[in-house]
């Protein structure tokens, strides 16, 4: 930006905020004779009244030039200093064409908002009939030669259009004095060179030409360049037509035309199998084309290329393909373009057309900033767009299409949008408010229910306190009848002890018969007293927890043959049989064999208590993944009503009868420490049945013996 300038805007800026001021003023007064009249009651200070006024007029009139000021040197650098590089714009078109206008102005408003000091400049060569293309070159080649004035040559050019980039790579560069960098905006990957000189352009049949065979002749240095990929659509065509023995390529009367026009029957000759129908804008108007679109032979389909511009060079708005398409409804039309989608053709396999002036400024940019800093990157800025596929919903119904026949990841046009998609943010805000209500009403439930578990805990509370309070009185009275069943059970045994003892030292007149069964009730109320203490020092280690828990490899019911025995021989009572019921020969398990053991014993020793004659039966089954074991008697049963009461502790079916009643407390204990369950079978009638399962743990799973408190 010049000096002329800045002041320019400084003198505008000035303008405005004095205007702006004049009407502060107004307001100003107003407010000052308001306050006034609340400061200054009596009339005769009418001179401090003046003064005030004056006062705050000078300090707006000072804010005003420090707003003025701050305009001027708030500018941006890039605004105030002009001494940057420059970009060239070349457009095919006027730059008030839409295109055109679009993608200009997306360039300059990004140039102009990260390209620091940079200035953009733009010529037009409003290149609009076909026929004066021998004079495209020519008019580029003195655009090049006007800027190549060293006090206005551009740092790059951008050859915005189809037109203007054919006209760059038809340049004679030996008479270009300077080879200015050039990136193309807007064009196609295949070309065809300008004539040199006046031609027929109706006849003209140029060679496509892909750029690629050109750039080393010219000084490309970046750009985004179409491809229009003919191979993929006619492949298209075959899979979805495979009858198709003709296709027919519509074009106009325009470059872009004669360009899809030589770039597809170039292509087209490597099918032997396709006939190929040319459609030329050049030699036709719409109503004649419209006539050889109705006339084309069976078994053809028709390829849009581009049509804007007819025979008698007249443009045509999108409107105007309805009455070619009209000529043949029958007629399936692909599209190379993406023209005709969504009310005539049914598909293509098309460029991704976008506005591509706001990524242009960015590689003019960095660009730019490479040759400022002497370190141009080899990384190629020249940009080949992608293409993908396009469909026409309708059409393809029409036609009676697969959906399954089409590739995959198409773009879909008149497909109508679901409900949601139609409606989604109004859904969006429902649903916000339904959520915020529900969370609102959520909040609510969750206090009430919060209140309602506080109380509910505290009710709960005082019932805990009330049963553990009942809990502690049992308790203490179990406890005192505990000592007090203790000291009996204890005292009996004793006393026999003593008492027999005694007898066996003192009398002389015992037989060795006397003898023997003396020593016999001194051994068997040993071992009462001894089975006592063995229960209490259980119970208090279960208590503590200090219990060890020892598993290892063990046959099962070798060790129910062996506790068997062991109780036969310890009962010495020829009116009882001892049975063992199982369907294994072995069965090796995981267990805590000592604990088992213990809970057999305890259980054949309260049968072997209240059997008097029968038999104790020890059975042993495998039941899925658990074992079950079950001690049966023929004994004098239990009661239905102390069957729930049996299991705790200090209970006795029989208060004259010898224990404490704790031997089957501590087969629940063992039992549930290993997850497993005890009960009563209340079905049997023979006398008692005991069942106990615990789960089996093969032998073969052993990894070590394991030791658990």
């Amino acid at each position: 930006m010049r000096a002329d300038e800045s002041i320019g805007i400084f003198l505008r800026h000035v303008t405005f905020i004095f205007l702006f001021r004049a009407e502060i003023f107004k307001n100003t007064t107003i407010i000052v004779n308001f306050l006034s009249h609340f400061a200054y009651q009596e009339e005769r200070q009418p001179l401090k009244r003046i003064v005030v006024k004056r006062f705050v007029r000078h300090i707006i009139a000072l804010i005003t030039l420090c707003i003025a000021c701050t305009q001027v040197f708030a500018l941006p650098k890039s605004k105030r200093n002009s001494d940057g590089q420059r970009v060239l714009i070349v457009s095919s078109y006027n730059p008030e064409t839409p295109t055109a206008a679009a993608t200009i102005n997306d360039f300059v408003n990004y140039y102009n908002l990260h390209g620091n000091n940079g200035t953009v400049m733009i010529e037009n060569m409003n290149c609009k009939s076909l026929s004066e293309a021998s004079l495209w070159t020519e008019r580029m080649g003195e655009i090049i030669e006007r800027y190549s004035n060293p006090s206005i040559t551009p740092s790059v050019i951008i050859l915005l259009g189809q037109e203007a980039w054919a006209s760059y790579l038809s340049l004679d560069l030996s008479k270009i004095k300077t080879k200015i960098p050039v990136m193309c905006c807007n064009a196609s990957r295949n070309i065809v060179q300008l004539p040199k000189d006046t031609c027929n352009t109706v006849t003209w049949q140029p060679e496509s030409i892909d750029f690629s065979t050109l750039r080393a002749q010219y000084n490309i240095v970046g750009g985004n360049l179409y491809e229009y990929d003919i191979d993929k659509n006619i492949e298209l065509i075959l899979d979805l037509y495979p009858d198709t023995k003709h296709i027919a390529l519509l074009t106009d009367n325009s470059y872009g035309g004669i360009s899809l026009l030589a770039h597809t029957r170039k292509q087209i000759q490597k099918y032997e199998n396709i006939d190929f129908i040319s459609l030329d804008g050049r030699k036709a108007t719409i109503y004649s084309m419209s006539e050889d679109i109705n006339k084309l032979p069976s078994n053809t389909v028709l390829l849009i290329g581009t049509w804007r511009v007819d025979r008698t060079e007249s443009y045509y708005v999108k409107n105007s393909t309805h009455l070619l398409r009209d000529a043949n409804n029958e007629l399936p039309v692909f599209t190379l373009s993406s023209l005709g989608i969504g009310y005539w053709a049914i598909g293509g396999y098309v460029p991704m057309f976008h506005s591509q002036g706001k990524e242009m400024a960015k590689k003019a940019i960095k660009y730019q900033y490479q040759l400022k800093n002497g370190a141009i990157s080899s990384n190629d800025e020249l940009t080949i767009i992608g293409n993908h596929y396009m469909f026409d919903k309708n059409e393809i119904n029409k036609r009676g299409l697969d959906f399954k026949d089409l590739p995959e990841n198409i773009e879909l046009v008149n497909d109508t949008p679901t409900f949601f998609a139609q409606y989604k943010y109004e859904i969006i805000a429902v649903a916000g408010a339904f959520i915020a209500l529900l969370g609102i009403l959520g909040i609510v439930v969750f206090f009430l229910q919060r209140n309602r578990r506080l109380t509910n805990a505290l009710q709960q509370s005082q019932i805990e306190l009330i049963h553990a309070k009942d809990s502690a009185e049992e308790s203490n009275r179990m406890k005192t009848a505990f000592l007090a069943n203790m000291s009996h059970e204890i005292r009996t045994p004793l006393n026999a002890l003593v008492g027999f003892s005694e007898i066996l030292t003192t009398d002389t007149t015992l037989t060795t018969a006397d003898k023997h069964q003396i020593s016999d009730i001194i051994q068997k109320n040993s071992d009462m007293l001894l089975n006592l203490i063995n229960d209490v020092l259980d119970m208090a280690r279960l208590e503590s927890g200090r219990t060890k828990y020892i598993t290892a490899p063990c046959d099962a019911v070798e060790l129910c043959r062996d506790t068997l025995a062991t109780c036969k021989t310890a009962s010495r009572r020829d009116d009882i049989e001892y049975i063992l019921e199982t369907d294994m020969d072995s069965c090796m398990a995981i267990l805590d064999e000592q604990h088992i053991r213990q809970v057999l014993i305890n259980l054949m020793s309260n049968a072997n208590k209240f059997t008097l004659q029968g038999f104790i039966k020890v059975s042993l089954h495998r039941a899925g993944d658990k074992l079950q074991f079950s001690v049966s008697d023929t004994g004098i049963g239990i009661p239905p009503e102390k069957g729930a009461k049996v299991f705790e502790r200090f209970e006795k079916l029989n208060e004259m009868s010898q224990g404490f009643g704790i031997g089957l407390s501590l087969c629940k204990n063992i039992i549930e420490h290993f997850h497993g369950n005890i009960w009563i079978d209340m079905g049997y009638q023979e006398g008692a049945r005991f069942i106990f399962t615990i789960p089996y743990l093969p032998a073969e799973s052993f990894e070590g013996e394991e030791s658990v408190e």
